[in-house]
Order: C-alpha cells, then structure tokens, then sequence
C-alpha cells in the first residue's frame, strides 16, 4: 500500500467512482490479519511530539470523512488516527468509507488503530445497509470478507496505561478489569450475543443517575457516574473514551470527566461536520 494508491482511491470515491475487485481483495485480507494479529486491547505509547485524533462513529458519510481528514489532516507518522467502530451502516457510503480506512491501516499499521463497534456485526449489517451496499458496489463475497475481517478487529485501545477506548462502554459487574478485557478471546466468538463483556463494550451508555439501568436500545445497559469512577479508580485510569451516540458538538464529557463520548461526524444529513476530539502527547 502506498499514499499515491490511497489520495487515487479517494479522489475516485468523490466522484461516484470504485476500484477493481482484486484491490479491494487485497486490502480486505491484508487488514484481516494485520488486525487478528493484534490483542484484543491493544496497548499504545503515543511517542512525544506525535498527536493522537480518536474519531467516533463515522457511519458511512465519507465525505464529512473527508472534511475531517481536511481540517484535522490525514493520518501520517506524526498524526496517528483510532477509529472507534461503527464505520459502516446507515450513510451511503460505507463501502468507501471501510476501504479508506483499511487502506490506512494497512500502510500505517503501527499509526493507524482501528476499534471495533457495534454496526460491525452481521445483524446490524443486514438491517442497516452496509450488506446490501457491499453486495451492489462488488459483490457477496467481498461482504463476506468485510464480515471476517470485522470480528477480528480489536475491542479496545488503551492510551497510555491512562485512557481507554472502546465503542460502547462499562460493564455489568464492578469486578471487570483490564486484565479481564486482555484475556478475552474474541475470536472464539465472531458475533456479540445478547450477553458477556464483549457484548457490553459494544454496546452500553452512560447515564446522569448513579448505578445501572436498563438500555433503551434493548440490548446491553446504562451505567451511571459511580460506576465510572469505581472502575477508573480499580485500574488506574483517568478516563474512558467511548463513541456510539451522537453527540451535536462533536463529544461529551460526563460523569466528572470520567466517561468522554467521541463523535466523528454529525447527524446524517451529510451535509455538516464536526471534529472529533483529538488526544495528545
């Protein structure tokens, strides 16, 4: 993968465009172990004078991608990127979106992090278009390697032993910790479930109330401020980063600075952009 191929792919995906079959194979496979190879939490040091952006969910509208990448400027070597799931369903161009960001991945490997979120599943594949789009722009097959390669992406990331990232959020048991994340073997299950930690990190919110409630999306729950607090101060963190809603102003802060939640891209009217929050060291 080189910089040259990607500025061609996306100037080709402006204009309504695709790139053959066998690139997009490629670049499918090359990400699929590039990201099963990596732990379920990957573990990043973020080398001084490096910025780190963390983009929440960027739901198929490539071109407020596009915006952002402009005004916040493309991944490089001194400007490393993690994306924090849901790239794919509900906006028109998920396809390029999901090639985009692969095509970084795989020419910055160690530059480039990618999370994965909740409308990287089967389910919501099928309900909310990204199935249907992959099979009109390529074909079955093609969505059958994005579907592979989506349960072996990473679950979370953490920044620096101090800020961790994950698309939904904290857990049903007070007793979970970073070390519980490590150990879990997310390839021994390609789909969520309706239960169990990686169904909750896809998948949970915070609330204002303190405790847990019931989730409005009827999966998963909603964990209030002392919840975060409790698990912070359990492994030594300052805060969790998590995406997931949508957020008018770009982010959040909640629950005493604790829990950050992280939009990439606005509403989908695809006309409108915000930025996403960027880390830095």
């Amino acid at each position: 993968m080189t910089q040259d191929f990607i500025d061609d792919m996306t100037e080709r995906f402006k204009i309504g465009k695709k790139i053959h079959k066998k690139y997009v194979y490629q670049i499918i496979l090359a990400v699929k172990k590039l990201v099963y190879d990596e732990p379920t939490m990957v573990e990043m040091e973020i080398p001084e004078g490096t910025q780190l952006t963390v983009c929440g969910d960027t739901h198929g509208q490539y071109f407020d991608l596009m915006e952002l990448f402009r005004l916040n400027g493309t991944p490089n070597d001194k400007h490393y990127y993690l994306f924090n799931g849901d790239f794919v369903d509900r906006g028109s161009w998920s396809t390029e979106i999901a090639l985009l960001l692969y095509a970084y991945k795989w020419l910055r490997p160690k530059a480039f992090f990618l999370n994965r979120g909740n409308h990287e599943t089967d389910d919501m594949n099928r309900v909310y278009g990204f199935e249907g789009e992959c099979k009109a722009k390529y074909n079955e097959r093609i969505f059958k390697l994005f579907s592979e390669s989506f349960s072996a992406l990473p679950l979370a990331t953490l920044i620096g032993t101090k800020y961790l990232v994950l698309h939904g959020g904290l857990f049903s048991d007070d007793k979970v910790t970073l070390d519980d994340i490590r150990k879990l073997d997310r390839h021994a299950q390609r789909q969520p479930g309706q239960a169990g930690l990686m169904m909750e990190m896809l998948w949970t919110d915070p609330q204002d109330e303190p405790g847990r409630g019931p989730s409005k999306r009827g999966v998963g729950m909603q964990f209030g401020p002392d919840v975060t607090k409790k698990f912070c101060e359990n492994n030594g963190l300052e805060a969790v980063i998590r995406s997931h809603e949508v957020r008018m102003d770009g982010y959040e802060v909640q629950h005493d600075g604790r829990c950050i939640t992280d939009t990439a891209t606005p509403p989908r009217t695809g006309e409108r952009t915000s930025t996403s929050a960027p880390t830095t060291s």
